[in-house]
């Protein structure tokens, strides 16, 4: 189980819920229910390791916007394709 395929945060279809049926990965801005094509990977140096990376993934239109605001707090270490064929909890 990972947090794009758990119960209650309105990312899998109702129809699937508890049946672990894999849904499309989605994009991190607010609102946005476009496919994830892209994953950010990010650290907070206050209080992740150096080698941490947490990830946010995006759609192409978002892409920037969310690269901005995680580059303007410090957060920002690279942006890589999201390969469509793995599942979203082993984004790396």
């Amino acid at each position: 189980m990972n947090i794009f395929t758990m119960g209650g945060l309105g990312l899998e279809k109702k129809e699937d819920a508890g049946r672990g049926v894999a849904t499309p990965a989605v994009c991190s801005r607010k609102a946005c229910r476009a496919e994830a094509t892209w994953q950010l990977l990010w650290n907070n140096p206050r209080i992740h390791t150096p080698d941490r990376r947490k990830v946010w993934l995006s759609c192409a239109v978002h892409r920037e916007w969310l690269e901005d605001y995680l580059q303007t707090r410090g957060l920002w270490k690279e942006t890589q394709p999201f390969p469509m064929t793995v599942d979203p909890g082993e984004a790396h």
